[in-house]
């Protein structure tokens, strides 16, 4: 590598790729480089070649856990705002040319050596094994309270304005 750089920036975490973003948007040249063989960092999403080399060390995973590729495991799932301030930071830099926005299906946690889908639903939250008795009971108001929430119907806000009230108020 002969060429001369303005900056060299070390990873491809999310912070990183912004700060490139940013400086070769201004015009400077930048040399983008990672150690791993991978992009993101600390906060990357592996196949599961990838996973099973990182927490297992060799070998290959077992056939019948399917394609690689059919796998992308999150190391630290990331959620963005549609209109936060993220969003146009990355509209800037013109790095959502690289990016794949979806929907979320669902978030699962370990827990007790087990995988425990999140609740999203009322009905999920009742039959979680993750939350107590009260907790499940408040899950359950909370959800059922933003399924029937219609901003321009009063009666739905149960006396709540939602731009003064905290969360705990909502879910108490």
């Amino acid at each position: 590598m002969d060429e001369e750089y303005d900056v060299i920036v070390l990873g491809t975490g999310l912070k990183e790729c912004i700060l490139s973003g940013l400086l070769s948007v201004d015009g400077l040249k930048v040399l983008h480089m990672d150690r791993n063989d991978y992009y993101g960092g600390e906060s990357t999403s592996l196949n599961l070649t990838q996973l099973w080399k990182r927490f297992r060390g060799s070998g290959t995973p077992p056939e019948q856990l399917g394609s690689s590729r059919d796998y992308n495991v999150d190391m630290i799932p990331k959620f963005m705002m549609a209109n936060g301030a993220l969003v146009r930071v990355l509209i800037h830099t013109d790095v959502t040319k690289y990016l794949n926005f979806k929907a979320v299906d669902g978030s699962f946690v370990y827990n007790k050596g087990k995988i425990h889908k999140v609740p999203a639903t009322d009905v999920e939250a009742l039959k979680s094994p993750l939350m107590g008795l009260f907790e499940k009971r408040r899950a359950r108001k909370f959800f059922i309270y933003v399924q029937d929430y219609e901003e321009n119907d009063p009666k739905s806000h149960e006396g709540l304005d939602l731009n003064k009230v905290t969360a705990r108020d909502v879910i108490s």
